[in-house]
């Protein structure tokens, strides 16, 4: 989920110097999600060209596939949308299309078992797992009311907190918000009880009061910038906030922390799947597979802080980068992640959520 600010510009960079002959692998994703280096040393060893297109959230991607957008080679689909989009014949079954079995996704055998325990598709018949986040928030202990009043580790802080007013935000996306709102009230993430969604629903009109926007992008550089003051986000955007130029480790540059809300918050993994519409499959299948390449995953991490479920790329970070290995934000503890909750695909049952989003986005601000 991912998730910076500089999309086109670097989709520009990575078609420079490119000949109109190469073949073009079609990627679409979250920003500022691979890293760049990688992309030219996929381009300079298969003598391809990759051009990325960003979306910043799950629904806006699906709505772009389902327009027409049939040129796309690999898609970043969190895992909810991967079921969705396997369910409705979108992507390729790479079981039944003998991808799994015949050596081209070799870098598989790395899929950390932690991982699949959890996974919705853990036999990853449409999706192979790209990076693992967990959603909480993010907040300045440099800055007034809360360097004198640091908050409650509670999703309550986005209505109690009434003196952050105008300097916080919450994702523009639905079940990441809506899910925060039914943690508190003691609720799956997944409900599909209407009454439970109603009252998620009052609660996210109630936050919005004190909100100054709803935001899946920019709070990143808000937050560490200290336009923000405490937002609602990824915890790989929040990690890249504590990177300094060299993409070292550095949480004392700028004062930004995190934490996983105490009544529990969204797990989820994005994915990359093969559209059935993909011009490139056979080059599709090389990206994925060299994205898993252990050494490549490490780097990767690095550049994302997030977590690849590679466990042999993770013993690589462990001996490069010791101090990222063991930063909790990517790597949380295992008690932590006991009360996370992944964020399941709905069925029929999503226009539920979308009918209760659209209820919250028309309610007035006060």
């Amino acid at each position: 989920m991912r998730k910076g600010i500089l999309a086109l510009p670097v989709s520009a960079l990575l078609l420079a110097g490119c000949s109109s002959d190469k073949e073009t692998l079609r990627v679409f994703t979250w920003a500022d999600y691979i890293d760049p280096e990688l992309v030219e040393r996929f381009e300079n060893e298969n003598g391809c060209r990759v051009k990325i297109d960003i979306f910043d959230s799950n629904e806006i991607m699906l709505a772009k596939l389902q327009a027409g957008a049939n040129r796309y080679d690999v898609i970043f689909p969190s895992s909810y949308m991967v079921a969705k989009l396997g369910r409705d014949g979108m992507i390729e079954n790479l079981r039944e299309n003998g991808v799994l079995a015949d050596g081209r996704l070799s870098n598989l055998k790395y899929i950390d078992p932690a991982y699949r325990s959890c996974a919705l598709d853990p036999d990853m018949t449409f999706g192979i797992p790209y990076m693992v986040t967990y959603t909480g928030v993010a907040w300045r202990d440099d800055k007034e009311p809360l360097k004198s009043n640091p908050p409650d580790e509670s999703w309550s802080v986005f209505s109690e907190r009434s003196d952050l007013k105008g300097f916080t935000t919450l994702l523009d996306d639905m079940r990441e918000t809506l899910g925060a709102a039914l943690l508190l009230r003691g609720y799956s993430i997944n409900t599909t009880d209407p009454a439970q969604l109603a009252e998620a629903r009052d609660v996210v009109i109630e936050w919005k009061k004190n909100i100054a926007k709803f935001e899946n992008e920019q709070y990143k550089s808000g937050v560490a910038g200290g336009e923000f003051l405490l937002v609602h986000g990824y915890s790989g955007d929040i990690g890249q906030t504590q990177l300094d130029e060299e993409g070292n480790l550095a949480p004392d540059l700028n004062h930004v922390r995190f934490f996983l809300p105490k009544e529990g918050f969204s797990l989820s993994c994005d994915e990359m799947a093969v559209p059935v519409t993909a011009p490139n499959k056979e080059l599709a299948y090389k990206f994925i597979n060299f994205l898993h390449d252990p050494e490549v995953a490490a780097q990767n991490m690095e550049y994302t802080a997030y977590w690849c479920p590679n466990v042999a790329a993770k013993a690589i970070l462990s001996k490069s980068n010791p101090e990222m290995a063991a930063n909790p934000m990517i790597f949380p503890d295992p008690e932590d992640l006991k009360r996370g909750e992944v964020i399941g695909d709905l069925g029929e049952n999503l226009a539920l959520y979308t009918k209760t989003w659209d209820e919250i986005k028309a309610a007035e601000k006060e």
